[in-house]
Parts: C-alpha cells; sequence; structure tokens
C-alpha cells in the first residue's frame, strides 16, 4: 500500500502530513513534486497544507495549473482515494474536484486554534475510525476558510450527504457560535459524491500525538489505512 503526498512552492505542512501518514502506514509516503508530470501507482493522494505560491490571485488558484494536477485528476477519476487539507481543499475546488471556493474568513483574520468539529457521515475511509456524530478536536490555521457554495450546490451537498464535517461546540451543538469562519452551514470538509474525495479546512495531522496536544485526528489515519486495506484485498 502506497501514499503520495504533493508538494508546492509554499506548502508548509508537509512534513506534519508525512510524520502523520507514516505512523499509520507504518512507512513515510512518497514526496512528489508539484512540477513533476508523473506520479507513481500509490492508492492515496494529498494535498498538504500551506499557501501555495503565496496565495497569489487566490488560494490553490495557481497550484491548480501545476503539471501534476492533470495526472491527480486522472488517478481520482480511476478511483484513487484523495485528501486534501487546509490549502489542499482549496485547491481541489479549484481543479474543480469539489464543489464550492473557501472565502476570506467572515473576520477577516487569520484564524490559529482548535476546534470542534461534528462527524457527519462514517461510511468512507477517511471516517473509518470513527462513528457517527462524533465530536473531535483538531486546530485549524487559515485566512481563507470560510466555505461558500450557491445555494443549489448547498442544497446537493446536504441531500446527498456529502458534507464531512461541520463546525462545532464540544458539546456537538452546530450553530452560529460555533462558526468561526462563516462558513455556509458550519461546513468544514466534504466529498465528492463517490465520497473517495474529501476535502476539509482543520489540520488531522496537526493532532495525532497526544504529547503535541491531541489526538483527534489519529483515528482518521489510521481508519484510511485500515479501510483501503479492506478495499484492496
Amino acid at each position: 500500500m502506497k501514499a503520495a503526498v504533493i508538494i508546492f512552492p509554499g506548502s508548509n505542512r508537509e512534513r506534519d502530513m508525512v510524520m502523520a501518514l507514516k505512523s499509520s502506514l507504518g512507512k513515510p509516503p512518497i514526496e512528489v513534486w508539484h512540477g513533476d508530470i508523473e506520479l507513481p501507482k500509490v492508492d492515496l493522494i494529498v494535498l498538504p497544507g500551506g499557501f501555495s505560491y503565496g496565495d497569489y490571485l487566490r488560494s490553490g488558484a495557481m497550484a491548480a495549473h501545476s503539471p501534476i494536477i492533470s495526472e491527480v485528476k486522472q488517478q481520482a477519476k480511476r478511483g484513487v482515494h484523495v485528501l486534501g487539507v487546509c490549502n489542499g481543499f482549496q485547491i481541489l475546488t479549484e481543479t474543480g474536484l469539489l464543489p464550492g471556493a473557501l472565502m476570506r474568513n467572515a473576520n477577516l483574520k487569520f484564524i490559529c486554534k482548535d476546534v470542534h468539529l461534528k462527524l457527519e457521515r462514517d461510511d468512507t475511509i477517511f471516517a473509518e475510525g470513527y462513528s457517527i456524530n462524533d465530536v473531535i478536536r483538531v486546530p485549524v490555521a487559515h485566512h481563507d476558510g470560510n466555505y461558500f457554495a450557491d445555494d443549489e450546490t448547498l442544497k446537493m451537498l446536504e441531500d446527498d450527504g456529502r458534507v464531512g464535517f461541520r463546525y462545532c461546540g464540544p458539546d456537538g451543538k452546530i450553530d452560529k457560535t460555533n462558526n468561526l469562519n462563516g462558513s455556509r452551514n458550519n461546513i468544514a470538509g466534504i466529498y465528492n459524491k463517490r465520497g473517495t474525495i474529501l476535502g476539509m479546512m482543520p489540520h488531522p495531522e496537526n493532532a495525532v500525538e497526544k504529547m503535541l496536544g491531541g489526538t483527534g485526528g489519529k483515528p482518521m489515519f489510521d481508519g484510511i489505512f485500515t479501510g483501503l486495506e479492506r478495499l484492496l484485498a
């Protein structure tokens, strides 16, 4: 089983992601430079957080046209699982692999803090380590994390059960008070129609060790590889 982490100019969470994947997979993932035109055969592709190309134009807009993205799209089309975190989520929306857009936070300020997320579905490999309605604590670090979709798209996401996580309180309450960046419907992460692509703003890779502040993200990475083993068996 193999995983790959795509690295762009300005990525700054790739090392954290590599370590999180290694802790669950037992070996480090392949690191792929954005300028490459070929992607090794892998079972999971990860687009990490950071500020690709300095967030010029729009967050993720320039990275979405990197040479490697064509191969990412092709593998995603074939059913390879893709995880985009923070800037990776922004890139996924810019490529059209996920709908919607990530806008400036409602308060127009950079937000870096721990948040609580409520699990909205548990039938994908990304949620293999959780149960429906679980509340987990992981950090966020973004300036453009305000998820927006028009009413038609938002209804489609809700009706199709494609919302993966929502911002909530420690008790799981979903309301405006616990919506830190203004995202529509408190959305923190969404899936594609097949459930093989997940984009999320919070950083599960920064919550995998108790000594570093928490383990809310560890079940995600453990679950990913448990789920992939089952699918590939």
